[in-house]
């Protein structure tokens, strides 16, 4: 009895190609969790689609996932002096976003990251007078620039990315390759038709797995249902049922990441209304879970265990029983399943 990953694996692979026409040179993005699906898999996913090149987060998942991608591997948190020494192979290229960086790795592959409008980190432009000598030692393999996901000003990301390729440029930089996140298929080929001698190359992780929301499901399978009459005492806190129904012992926890959400960004006044809502309810121990029971999401009957989860199914709703399963709105990011499976 598990949660479990379902693929509908043709599907799945059929939209990587897709993706992958659309931004020909794509570098595919395997971190954290591996949106999911594991590093293995992931490592292997790009194997079969003929990548040179996957990103990482970090020099540790660099570490891990050397023995299953022959090809390079790109480690996209920029490298600090002082870091922990990872032993890496020659393949491993390292970003870079201070001048201080690019001097502390001599020898080593490096792309150097930009500043962007994401303010997160990168190369200023004052920066770029002191790179000419700072590259001489390094084996430069390109410069990047990650944008961010919404602009809200109104601003045009293409607009953005020129601005740097003329900075560049001015500079007497080397700009064989430039490598881009969060860009639109035609933004990219845009710049690609005004830099033709430019290499542009799209980093993409959760278009590129998950962007087929109808290709992959969570299922947790039904452990243990128990029938409970009103007032009836149970759980670790042994709160009272509100009403007649079933308690159902399902598979996923907090372990699988079930009950961690990740926090969003709310637009609009219906969204932020549902948030409060679901607050307030929170505060009174109540809280609806990710399991979807009858066509409709249930309620925890407690904070979900460790692996597993007790929901509240009412009277007259339907009656789970042991081995049913029990789909999972759970996001990919933060879940961890105990098997996948592919159909």
């Amino acid at each position: 009895m598990a949660l479990t990953l379902y693929v509908d694996t043709v599907r799945w692979r059929a939209h990587h190609k897709h993706v992958q026409e659309q931004f020909p040179g794509l570098v595919p993005v395997c971190k954290g969790n591996g949106y999911g699906f594991g590093h293995e898999r992931l490592a292997e996913e790009a194997t079969r689609l003929g990548s040179d090149v996957l990103a990482v987060g970090t020099t540790y998942e660099a570490a891990r996932i050397k023995d299953y991608f022959g090809g390079d591997l790109l480690v996209l948190t920029p490298y600090r002096r002082g870091e922990e020494p990872v032993p890496l192979p020659d393949r491993v290229v390292r970003s870079v976003s201070s001048v201080d960086g690019v001097y502390g790795l001599v020898g080593a592959r490096v792309v150097i990251e930009v500043m962007s409008s994401m303010k997160r980190h990168g190369i200023s432009e004052q920066d770029l007078p002191q790179l000419h000598s700072a590259i001489e030692n390094v084996r430069l393999e390109g410069f990047a620039i990650h944008l961010p996901l919404d602009r809200t000003d109104g601003s045009d990301a293409v607009e953005e990315v020129i601005g740097w390729m003329d900075r560049l440029r001015a500079a007497r930089l080397p700009l064989h390759t430039m490598f881009v996140s969060h860009l639109k298929a035609d933004e990219l080929a845009r710049l690609q038709q005004q830099f033709p001698q430019t290499r542009f190359r799209a980093r993409i992780g959760t278009r590129l797995w998950l962007g087929d929301h109808d290709a992959t499901e969570y299922r947790g399978a039904v452990l243990d249902v128990t029938r409970v009459a009103k007032g009836d005492r149970f759980g670790y806190r042994q709160q009272k049922a509100a009403s007649d129904g079933f308690l159902v012992v399902v598979a996923g926890g907090t372990s699988h990441g079930v009950g961690l959400e990740a926090p969003k960004a709310l637009h609009g006044v219906m969204p932020r209304a549902k948030g409060v809502a679901r607050a307030g309810l929170a505060t009174v121990n109540r809280n609806l879970s990710p399991f979807v029971w009858g066509g409709k999401q249930r309620w925890f009957a407690e904070p979900p265990h460790m692996q597993v989860s007790i929901l509240f199914v009412p009277a007259d709703a339907p009656e789970p029983t042991v081995g049913d399963e029990l789909v999972a709105h759970l996001r990919h990011t933060t879940t961890q399943f105990d098997r996948i499976v592919d159909r």
